[in-house]
């Protein structure tokens, strides 16, 4: 067996775990590599049509192209989606541009707490979230089946281990299972699967006039990375010899050392 195809049966067999175990299922939806990866592996998984919604939760700040490769790819897809914002905060002027406001405060009231808000209103019990274990240390924290607790919090202090594939799927001890079927991918495998797939991604992260995006989010928090790397075979050489981390140039992960980890003990995906 080929590496990338052992990767994606892992990826597969959760996936298809979570959706046997849970009634209330869906997918976080970045639009991103990632989270286009874990699109194109649910349909995969389920034979071309994703049995279940795609969530997008929109902060009203994400790149144009992102918002146009959204609806284009959710139209050719069929896909079940659903828009969430936290329109209250959004009323209130929130936003990466509030005089006073801590990336911190901004991430949490605009993604979290939509996140929470759409997962109340479906009575989501199981959600599909595209991270990776080498994306961050604290995402490196995580299992493939992570609960969270009545106050949408992740004990990330508390983990059970996950030997043989013993996910904890059959537990119910919080309101609802984060699930992350490509939680065993680098970043270098995620474009080693794309350019395999021949999957369309967003083209921010190639680069033009010597600077690309390696991450991408809300635009007033995102920065480009130098780089000339224009193909995917080019992406995959410029990350195997880069000593700079994936997020560099995400403002929420240069704010302080812990933000991740407090946006992500309150419920960040």
């Amino acid at each position: 067996m080929e590496y990338l195809d052992y990767l994606e049966n892992k990826s597969i067999y959760v996936i298809r775990e979570s959706y046997a175990r849970f009634k209330n299922m869906a997918l976080l939806w970045s639009m991103g590599k990632d989270s286009t990866t874990l699109l194109h592996l649910c349909m995969k998984a389920f034979m071309g049509k994703i049995p279940f919604p795609v969530i997008h939760i929109d902060t009203g700040f994400k790149f144009p192209e992102m918002y146009e490769f959204r609806d284009r790819t959710a139209r050719r897809l069929g896909l079940d989606l659903i828009v969430a914002e936290n329109r209250l905060a959004k009323y209130r002027g929130m936003g990466p541009n509030k005089a006073g406001a801590s990336k911190l405060e901004c991430c949490n009231a605009l993604k979290t707490e939509s996140l929470q808000q759409i997962v109340a209103k479906l009575k989501i019990q199981s959600l599909l979230v595209g991270i990776r274990r080498d994306e961050h240390g604290i995402r490196a924290k995580e299992r493939y089946f992570s609960a969270r607790d009545e106050s949408f919090k992740w004990n990330y202090t508390d983990q059970t281990a996950e030997p043989w594939d013993y996910y904890r799927s059959l537990e119910r001890d919080g309101t609802h299972f984060r699930v992350h079927p490509i939680l065993h991918m680098t970043e270098a495998d995620i474009w080693r699967y794309i350019s395999r797939e021949k999957l369309e991604v967003i083209d921010l992260y190639f680069a033009k006039g010597g600077k690309r995006y390696r991450s991408i989010g809300c635009a007033p928090c995102c920065e480009p990375v130098e780089s000339s790397a224009s193909t995917i075979y080019e992406i995959i050489l410029e990350i195997e010899s880069s000593k700079t981390a994936e997020r560099a140039g995400r403002a929420q992960d240069k704010e302080d050392a812990y933000t991740m980890q407090k946006l992500r003990s309150l419920g960040y995906m």
